[in-house]
C-alpha cells in the first residue's frame, strides 16, 4: 500500500477553514433565524466540518473505494436520521395546555 503525501499547505489550510467554520458557527448562535432556520444553520456547518475531517484529517480522500462507500453510507443513515428527526419536529404544531391542580379536581368529581 503505497502512503499518498498530504502537503503540508493543504492541512493549513482546512486548519484555518475549520477555525473560519466554527467562527461562523458561534456568530450564527447570536443570530435568531428563527427556530428551524438555526438548527438547519447549525447541522450544515457542521456536516461541512465533519466533512473536511474526514477526508484531509482521517485520509479518506486518498482512500480505496471501499472506504469510501462506507463514509458515504454512514452520511446516508446520519441524513435520514435528521431527516426523520426534523419530520417529527416540524409536525408538532400542538402544545399541551397546564392547567394545575385546580382544573384537575372538578374533571376527578365529574367522573365518579
Amino acid at each position: 500500500m503505497s502512503d499518498y503525501v498530504v502537503p503540508l499547505k493543504t492541512y493549513v489550510a482546512v486548519f484555518v477553514a475549520l477555525l473560519f467554520l466554527t467562527a461562523l458557527t458561534t456568530g450564527v448562535a447570536f443570530i435568531d433565524l428563527g427556530s428551524e432556520l438555526n438548527t438547519i444553520a447549525a447541522l450544515t456547518i457542521a456536516v461541512i466540518k465533519a466533512l473536511l475531517v474526514i477526508l484531509f484529517f482521517m485520509h479518506v480522500k486518498y482512500s480505496p473505494g471501499l472506504t469510501k462507500m462506507v463514509i458515504v453510507g454512514g452520511f446516508f443513515f446520519l441524513a435520514l436520521l435528521i431527516a426523520f428527526t426534523l419530520a417529527d419536529e416540524l409536525t408538532r404544531t400542538w402544545s399541551p395546555q397546564v392547567h394545575g391542580w385546580s382544573m384537575l379536581i372538578p374533571m376527578l368529581h365529574s367522573r365518579f
